[in-house]
C-alpha cells in the first residue's frame, strides 16, 4: 500500500474523531484483518509480557496492563493482535490507522515503547521473525535513479498545500535548532540553516551546490548571504513551489533550481550542502553519494551535511527491515549511523568529519510543533481531500518519530566534512 494523491472528500459535517473503515480504493488491504489467528495468539502473549513492565496503562476490555501512564485503549483486541502477529513492524501502526487501538497522548505512549525497542521482544524471536515472518524491502523501491524519483514522488509530491499547512513560514521539513529559552519555530529553523551553512563555510561570492532543495528555504538564506546557489531536487511539486518562493524572496538571479538526481550533477563548487537527504539514498548507494560529494567539491571547500542517525549496532541489525515507515511514509529509506557515514567516507571519498553537532532533542520539539499544527489545521487538511485514515497515519508518523528522538533511539547531526 502506498499513499495516493488525495481525492475530493465527502462534505464534513463534524470534526469529531469518528474512525470509519478505510476506503478500500485508497487503502487497499487495510480494512481486512489478516487471517493470522495462531500468530495473533503468540503476539498477544508477547505483548502482555512486554507491557507489564512499561510505564503505560493498557486497557484491554475490563483488564488493565502496565505500570500506569499514558493510556492505550485496545478497542478491537482480536484484530489488533492478528495485525501485530502478521508483521509487528507494520501491524502496530496499521492497527492505529484503522482504530483498533487509540490514545489521547500518542507521542507519550510511544516513548516507553521506543525506549525499549531493541529488548521488548527477545532477540532470538526477533531473529526468527526477520527470517520467517516479516516483509522484506520490495525490489522496486531500490534507489536507482528512476526508483528514487518514484520514492520521492510518493511522499514529497503529496500536496504542497498539505505541507504549507503544518510547516512554518520557512517551509523547512527537517530538524530545527532552538536557541536556549526560545520555542519560536521560525527562528529555530533559520538558526538550523545558518548552522549548516556555517559548517560548509558559505560566504558571499561562493557558488554552492545544494542536494535536496526542499521548498527553497536554505537556498534563499544562502543567497541572502551573497552566495550563488545551484540546488537539485527530483520532486516536481517541490521544484515548482521552491522557484515561486525564491522569486518572491527576490533572489531568483542568484538561485538555479534543477530537476536532477545527485548522481547526474556536474560542475565544481566552493561548498556543498545537503540537509536530511541521505536518509533517502540507501546503503547500496552510499558509496556513490559520498564519491559524488567529493567529486563536486573544489579543493579547500567544505560540505555541510545534516543527517538523521541511529546507533550503529541497531542500524546494522535493522538495515534490511521493511517497516511501517517504509510502507506508508518513506519508501526505500535507510537511516545511517554516524559510524556508517565515517566508514563510507573513508572507503569512497577523501572527506572526513571535522565537526559535529547533535540536534536530536530539538527534532523531538520540531515534530511536536508540526503535529500540533497538523491537528489544529485538520479541517483545512481534510478540505484538500485527505481522509480520516490519512489523519491517523500522519499522527502516527509524527508521534512515532518524536518518541524516537525523545529517547535517543534516533538522533540528527550536523556534520562539517573537509579533506
Amino acid at each position: 500500500m502506498t499513499v495516493q494523491q488525495p481525492v475530493p472528500p465527502e462534505p464534513v459535517a463534524s470534526q469529531k474523531r469518528a474512525i470509519p473503515r478505510p476506503n478500500e480504493g485508497l487503502w487497499p488491504g487495510l480494512a481486512a484483518v489478516p487471517a493470522a489467528r495462531v500468530k495473533g495468539r503468540i503476539a498477544e502473549n508477547l505483548f502482555r509480557r512486554a507491557v507489564r513492565s512499561l510505564p503505560v496503562r493498557v486497557e484491554l476490555g475490563t483488564e488493565v496492563l502496565g505500570l500506569g501512564g499514558p493510556v492505550m485503549h485496545i478497542a478491537r483486541p482480536e484484530a489488533f493482535f492478528r495485525r501485530l502477529g502478521n508483521d509487528s513492524k507494520i501491524g502496530f501502526g496499521e492497527a492505529y490507522m484503522v482504530g483498533d487501538w487509540t490514545t489521547d497522548d500518542l507521542p507519550g505512549l510511544l516513548t516507553p515503547f521506543a525506549a525499549t525497542l531493541s529488548t521488548l521482544i527477545p532477540p532470538a524471536l526477533q531473529r526468527l521473525a526477520r527470517r520467517y515472518v516479516e516483509a522484506r524491502q520490495p525490489a522496486e523501491e531500490a534507489n536507482t535513479v528512476e526508483g528514487s524519483r518514484e520514492n520521492i514522488h510518493r511522499h514529497y509530491d503529496l500536496s504542497n498545500d498539505l505541507f504549507q499547512l503544518f510547516l512554518d513560514d520557512t517551509m523547512s521539513y527537517s530538524a530545527a535548532w532552538f536557541a536556549p529559552g526560545s520555542d519560536d519555530l521560525v527562528e529555530a529553523q533559520e538558526r538550523k540553516i545558518d548552522g549548516i551553512l556555517d559548517m560548509a563555510g558559505v560566504t558571499a561570492g561562493h557558488h554552492i551546490l545544494e542536494i535536496g532543495t526542499g521548498w527553497g528555504g536554505l537556498a534563499i538564506r544562502a543567497a541572502r548571504r551573497g552566495a550563488r546557489v545551484t540546488t537539485l531536487t527530483i520532486s516536481v511539486e517541490q521544484a515548482a513551489l521552491a522557484e515561486q518562493r525564491i522569486a518572491e524572496a527576490g533572489v531568483a538571479d542568484r538561485v538555479q533550481v534543477l530537476l536532477r538526481d545527485y548522481r547526474e550533477a556536474q560542475g565544481s563548487y566552493d561548498a556543498v550542502v545537503s540537509v536530511e537527504m541521505i536518509e533517502a539514498v540507501g546503503e547500496r548507494y552510499w558509496p556513490t553519494y559520498f564519491a559524488t560529494l567529493d567529486r563536486l567539491l573544489k579543493p579547500g571547500g567544505r560540505v555541510g551535511l545534516q543527517a538523521i542517525t541511529m546507533p550503529d549496532d541497531r542500524m546494522r541489525v535493522a538495515k534490511n527491515d521493511y517497516t511501517w515507515i517504509h510502507k506508508y511514509v518513506f519508501p526505500g529509506g535507510l537511516i545511517p549511523s554516524v559510524e556508517s557515514i565515517e566508514r563510507s567516507l573513508a572507503d569512497h571519498a577523501t572527506l572526513r568529519v571535522a565537526e559535529r553537532r547533535s540536534l536530536g532533542q530539538d527534532y523531538a520539539r520540531t515534530l511536536n510543533h508540526w503535529n500540533l499544527r497538523f491537528q489544529e489545521r485538520w479541517e483545512a487538511v481534510a478540505a484538500l481531500g485527505f481522509d480520516e485514515t490519512f489523519r491517523r497515519m500522519w499522527e502516527f508518523y509524527l508521534g512515532y518519530c518524536e518518541a524516537g528522538f525523545r529517547v535517543g533511539y534516533l538522533d540528527v547531526y550536523q556534520l562539517s566534512l573537509t579533506r
